[in-house]
């Protein structure tokens, strides 16, 4: 499937913070195009996951718990964002079935 231009900024915008992914979500309501939406779901997932799982590393003093928290985030997002700018659909590993599933409105 082709991928046009305004598909992949959508999607890719939507990985600049939450705030990218609600302009994202904006940017996609009319056309809708499913390339983006597949990335809105993602990003938003990442997002949510970075917040709610930051919000319990506040319970730990342990630089290397919260740096491990990290660590796994960037990868994340960062595997999001090449596969946004590559034009691929591909699921972020392990939570990005369950974001597809879960964020299924967001369209």
């Amino acid at each position: 499937m082709e991928t046009t231009g305004q598909a992949k900024t959508t999607a890719i915008v939507a990985y600049i913070t939450i705030i990218g992914t609600i302009i994202a979500y904006f940017m996609n309501l009319e056309p809708k195009d499913r390339f983006a939406s597949f990335h809105i779901r993602q990003a938003f997932g990442i997002n949510i996951t970075f917040y709610l799982i930051g919000a319990l590393m506040g319970l730990f003093d342990q630089g290397f718990i919260v740096g491990a928290f990290y660590l796994c985030f960037i990868v994340l997002w960062g595997y999001g964002l090449v596969m946004a700018i590559k034009g691929e659909e591909r699921e972020v590993p392990i939570l990005g079935p369950l974001f597809q599933k879960w964020f299924s409105t967001i369209s």
